[in-house]
């Protein structure tokens, strides 16, 4: 029997850092395919079956001989597909519907606060003053780097949808640090883009939501290009490399620092219309990312974390390998 070790916090870090730049592709990726027609509902939908489909083959291999570590872990299973990718994502593009994408993002993204507060009422222990300062700090950085504007009335529904996708978010984060069972994180990914992509999909084609689709050529990259070529860089990049590095990440850091390292997705997100659209970065967004590195640099510092999900613990399998 071999025990298996859990990767260091620094090749967590740096998985959380791949996670946090596939997800910001997303953006520039799926930007053209909505100005040209594509609903948000049908674009992340489309967006979750190519990820799934992508990390099909990954999936398979890593499930074989084991497919019982996915019947056990079901339930973590369907909560990721339901809530981390389906919910999350539709109650988010309902938001936007509603108010500026950059409430909806500045809103979005207190997951991290979320989960500092729920830690605190359930552990009933203060967090440590590294941990309150570090999370200012890295909100300070999100408001800068999304630069929310005043354009436009309060519209309530609006910030509801919004405040669900925080909560959503977080539920997320929690989900993907679970211990992993035996379950592969890229099967954890796999599957739950399969059975998200399903559930998008069926509340779209009911109705529920717009769902439209557009197939000529769109603006990107400076030219035009295929409908297709964004969707499947989306899908291939912001969706299925994503999901498996942030699943990884979230397992070997526990939710609270992984959500932190989340935020790195607005500072890339950014860099990438900038690049990629031609989007102006200011000032204020530069100085808004580095306080963003501050704020997680200063949760890092605590040591001593009180999670609010159980401990991973080494695994003992015959075969000495579950990664």
């Amino acid at each position: 029997m071999v025990q298996v070790k859990r990767p260091s916090t620094t090749v967590g870090l740096v998985i959380a850092v791949v996670a946090a730049a596939s997800f910001g592709t997303s953006g520039a990726f799926l930007k053209p395919l909505l100005e040209s027609g594509w609903s948000p509902a049908a674009a992340v939908t489309f967006r979750a079956l190519i990820g799934a489909v992508v990390l099909l083959p990954f999936t398979i291999v890593a499930l074989r001989g084991r497919w019982a570590a996915l019947w056990h872990a079901r339930w973590r299973v369907l909560l990721m597909a339901l809530i981390g990718v389906a919910a999350t994502q539709l109650v988010y593009i309902t938001a936007i519907s509603l108010v500026p994408v950059s409430t909806a993002i500045l809103i979005e993204y207190m997951a991290p606060l979320l989960l500092v507060a729920f830690a605190w009422a359930r552990s009933r222990r203060v967090p440590k003053a590294v941990v309150l300062v570090g999370s200012g700090v890295a909100l300070v950085g999100l408001v800068l780097v999304v630069g929310p504007n005043g354009h436009g009335g309060i519209n309530i529904a609006g910030l509801i949808f919004a405040c669900l996708g925080a909560v959503g978010c977080a539920v997320y984060y929690v989900i993907a640090a679970k211990p992993s069972e035996g379950l592969p994180p890229v099967a954890l990914a796999g599957s739950g883009l399969v059975l998200g992509g399903l559930a998008l999909g069926v509340v779209g084609l009911t109705g529920l939501v717009p769902f439209r689709m557009h197939f000529g050529t769109v603006d990107i990259f400076g030219g035009g290009a295929p409908w297709w070529v964004p969707l499947v860089l989306v899908g291939v990049i912001g969706t299925g490399l994503a999901y498996a590095a942030s699943i990884t990440a979230s397992e070997v850091l526990g939710s609270r620092l992984s959500s932190f390292m989340g935020l790195l997705e607005v500072v890339f997100a950014a860099l990438y219309a900038w690049l990629l659209l031609g989007e102006d970065l200011t000032i204020p967004q530069l100085i808004g990312g580095i306080l963003i590195l501050g704020g997680i640099a200063l949760v890092r510092a605590e040591k001593v974390d009180v999670p609010i999900e159980p401990v991973p613990q080494p695994i003992a399998v015959a075969t000495g390998s579950i990664k």
